[in-house]
């Protein structure tokens, strides 16, 4: 399937990978530290048909879930209806008071969705996690798959597998489809963001301009981007790289400096396209994935192609005594938590440990799901020249223009860790490439 070349110049990649600064940033204990993320050159490989199935169920998820997002700002027909119980849309941490009635261009609120995805070791995938804020991580593969074919052009020439370097222009076409007059901008709280090599790699590849705050201003309700000669220019889209809180100082964290002042306003007005919409993260609550069934079959009248892990709210009763009764075969989530972080297994708890978990889990039942532990597949990477197994997840990736579309790749993720399921960069991990055969 793949050449020995292409594993022998393992090293040579991750090398280059370094020299071109791909990186990631984390902060622990106030201070950042930024590293390599390990790269291992045996491919994650979907077949076709099997790609062809993802490719049903994101869309038909990424479709409900832009529906949803139009109706809990607008209308709240699942509410009102009872689908979903009005504790979990505003008490979430990610549901915005301001964004309501607020409707984007072309109604489309999550341009770009990294939905993370596991295969149980019976062959089923399962959805793990929807991303709908500001995920990250698709300039990897981009810019490894680039590299290898380099290191072993003859890989690449004697499989027939998908060019996943086409993301940059799906990524363009998706601007391209909500700017609503200007130039096209990658919003980038600079040097020391954990994800800063994919915002400028990314603004390179699509042609946009690579900002920060500081060189965006608003005027007569319109966005402009000021250049190095002071030269205004009125801006159409922006592919923001930074959080809701800190987008505008006048309308959410009025401490923030990355962000630009008045641009909710212009954006409010329609004059501004915002990649992906304020207010998404009412849909990356862990507590609402656990309605993204529902809501297909709300929305569309569907069944749902692709299943969640079984999960359950001890918000409710019912499965506050299932998860009391199997507390140590099951994973607790805080829902407000991403990167691997707020993460918890009931089996590795000591009693004590346990006791004070339960007890807070009585206290606030909201703040938490609990999940079974799936025994997802391991795939192969390379130790020390040793091959081995460790788990690992897919990161996929749907771009929403005048229809959803499914890179034909992935983000793959994988644990270095043996004994650990988390494969979040955050927490250690390494990444694949994801080769999406063609035939």
């Amino acid at each position: 399937m793949f050449e020995m070349d292409l594993l022998d110049n393992t090293e040579t990649v991750n090398r280059l990978l370094a020299r071109y600064g791909v990186k990631f940033g984390i902060y622990k204990n106030n201070t950042f530290k930024e590293q390599l993320f390990p790269f291992d050159a045996i491919p994650r490989v979907i077949q076709r048909e099997e790609f062809d199935y993802l490719e049903r169920g994101l869309k038909q998820r990424v479709v409900a879930l832009n529906l949803f997002l139009d109706d809990i700002y607008h209308d709240k027909k699942i509410v009102k209806d009872k689908v979903i119980p009005e504790d979990f849309i505003f008490a979430s941490s990610g549901y915005m008071p301001e964004c309501e009635g607020v409707t984007p261009v072309k109604k489309i609120y999550s341009h770009i969705s990294g939905i993370d995805l596991v295969k149980g070791k019976n062959d089923k995938w399962y959805i793990l996690e929807d991303n709908l804020r500001v995920p990250s991580g698709a300039s990897y593969p981009m810019i490894a798959r680039e590299l290898c074919r380099r290191s072993s052009p003859k890989t690449f020439r004697d499989n027939q597998l998908e060019d996943n370097r086409n993301y940059a222009q799906l990524l363009r076409r998706t601007l391209d489809h909500v700017n609503v007059e200007g130039h096209t901008v990658i919003l980038t709280p600079g040097r020391y963001n954990a994800a800063y090599f994919e915002h400028s790699y990314l603004a390179e590849k699509t042609g946009s301009h690579l900002v920060n705050g500081s060189e965006l201003i608003v005027e007569n309700d319109r966005l402009y981007y000021v250049d190095y000669k002071g030269k205004r220019e009125r801006v159409g889209a922006v592919y923001r790289r930074i959080s809701d809180e800190y987008l505008d100082p006048m309308h959410f964290n009025p401490e923030s400096v990355i962000g630009i002042p008045h641009i909710f306003d212009v954006y409010r007005k329609g004059n501004i396209a915002l990649l992906n919409a304020p207010g998404n993260g009412i849909a990356d609550d862990k507590g609402i994935y656990y309605f993204v069934p529902k809501m297909i079959k709300y929305y569309l009248g569907e069944e749902p192609v692709l299943s969640n892990a079984p999960t359950y709210l001890p918000f409710y009763e019912e499965d506050m005594a299932y998860v009391l009764e199997h507390f140590d075969e099951l994973v607790l989530k805080d829902v407000a938590e991403a990167g691997g972080y707020g993460v918890v297994f009931g089996s590795s708890m000591t009693t004590e440990q346990k006791a004070d978990f339960i007890a807070l889990l009585k206290r606030e039942p909201r703040r938490f799901i609990a999940q079974e532990v799936i025994d997802f597949q391991d795939l192969d990477i390379q130790d020390n020249g040793t091959v081995v197994a460790r788990k690992a997840d897919l990161r996929a990736f749907v771009l929403m223009a005048d229809e959803p579309y499914v890179w034909k790749s992935g983000l793959t993720r994988f644990s270095r860790n043996p004994d650990s399921f988390i494969v979040n960069s955050s927490q250690g991990g390494g990444f694949k490439d994801t080769w999406v055969l063609s035939h």
